[in-house]
C-alpha cells in the first residue's frame, strides 16, 4: 500500500515515484520475455523500429497480450493495491506498451498529455512506468512538469488536425525523474511529459502498463483509442454502470490520418504511410 504522504504528493504532483516495484528475478524475467518476444518468426509483428536504425526496436505493442511475464506483472495484487490508492478500489487494466530506447538512438518523446490520445469521461487514469534497465538523464529519463495534471487538457493540435504534442512548453519548470532498475513512476493521464534521445551506450527499457477507475468511460473511438477496448479487463471491484463526468471540454485526438504510434503522429510520419502498412504495425496489430 503507498502512505499518506505519497497520496498526497500524487495528487498534488501529477506524479509519485515508487522503487521495488520490481525485484532482481522480476526484471531478470522480464528482459528474457523481451528477448522472446523479439525473436524468430513473426516477431517483426509485435514492435516497430527506429527510423535511423533498421535494427534498433523502440516500441513493444501490447506485451501483456503478447507473454504472460508482463500479465502477472500488470495484475501482480502489490501493484494493483498502489493502484487502488491513486484512482479508487474499481480498478481496471487499460492497456500495455514497451518503450525501448536502444543505446545512442532512442527516440524523442515530445511534451505530451497522454489523455490527449484517449479522452474519458473522467481524468482518474495512470500509467505505471517500471523501469527495466536505470532511468537516467543521459538514456532519456521522463521529464514533467510537476502539477500540470491540473489545468486540465491542452490542445495537441497543429493546425486543423492532432499532431500528439504540445506547443510553447516552458521546459524551466520540467524536473528529470531518475528511477532505478525495477523502480516505477506512477503518471497521471494529465501531467505534461517527455523525454529526451538516449544518449549513453547503455539501454533504456521501460513496461508500461495503464489503467483507468471503473467507472471512467471512452468519449472517443478512432482507430488507435478503440482498440484498446477489446483487452480492458477490470483487476478490483466491478464495472460501474454509472459513468462519473468531469466538468469541461476535451480536445479529441482526430488525426489527418490514422497512426500506428506516438511516435508516428508526432514526427508527421504517419502522413506518408499507407492503409497496408497500417494493418501490420501499431494499434492495428493484437
Amino acid at each position: 500500500m503507498l502512505t499518506a504522504e505519497q497520496v498526497k504528493f500524487y495528487h498534488d504532483n501529477g506524479y509519485l515515484v515508487v522503487e521495488n516495484i520490481l525485484d532482481q528475478t522480476e526484471i531478470a524475467n522480464a528482459l528474457q520475455a523481451i528477448e522472446e518476444l523479439t525473436q524468430g518468426e513473426g516477431a517483426q509483428q509485435n514492435f516497430e523500429l527506429e527510423p535511423t536504425d533498421g535494427n534498433t526496436i523502440r516500441r513493444i505493442w501490447s506485451p501483456t497480450k503478447k507473454h504472460d511475464t508482463f500479465w502477472q506483472i500488470a495484475s501482480n495484487e502489490d501493484l494493483v493495491d498502489k493502484i487502488a490508492c491513486l484512482i479508487g478500489q474499481r480498478v481496471q487494466f487499460h492497456y500495455s506498451k514497451m518503450n525501448m530506447k536502444g543505446p545512442k538512438v532512442g527516440s524523442v518523446v515530445e511534451w505530451h498529455q497522454d489523455f490527449a490520445y484517449y479522452p474519458h469521461t473522467n481524468s482518474d487514469l495512470l500509467t505505471v512506468l517500471i523501469a527495466l534497465d536505470g532511468m537516467q538523464q543521459e538514456n532519456g529519463c521522463l521529464k514533467v512538469i510537476p502539477g500540470s495534471h491540473k489545468h486540465g487538457l491542452d490542445s495537441h493540435y497543429i493546425g486543423d488536425y492532432f499532431r500528439g504534442k504540445l506547443q510553447d512548453i516552458d521546459e524551466a519548470q520540467a524536473v528529470s525523474l531518475e528511477v532505478p532498475a525495477g523502480g516505477a513512476i506512477f503518471l497521471h493521464c494529465l501531467t505534461k511529459h517527455a523525454s529526451a534521445q538516449n544518449t549513453s551506450d547503455k539501454p533504456r527499457r521501460t513496461f508500461l502498463p495503464a489503467y483507468r477507475a471503473g467507472d471512467a468511460f471512452p468519449i472517443y473511438f478512432g482507430p488507435h483509442a478503440a482498440h484498446n477496448e477489446a483487452g480492458a479487463i477490470m483487476l478490483r471491484g466491478e464495472k460501474s454502470r454509472v459513468a462519473r463526468v468531469d466538468e469541461g471540454r476535451h480536445w479529441l485526438p482526430i488525426a489527418e490520418r490514422e497512426f500506428g504510434s506516438i511516435y508516428e503522429v508526432q514526427e508527421g510520419a504517419h502522413l506518408k504511410k499507407t492503409v497496408s502498412d497500417m494493418k501490420t504495425t501499431g494499434y492495428a496489430v493484437d
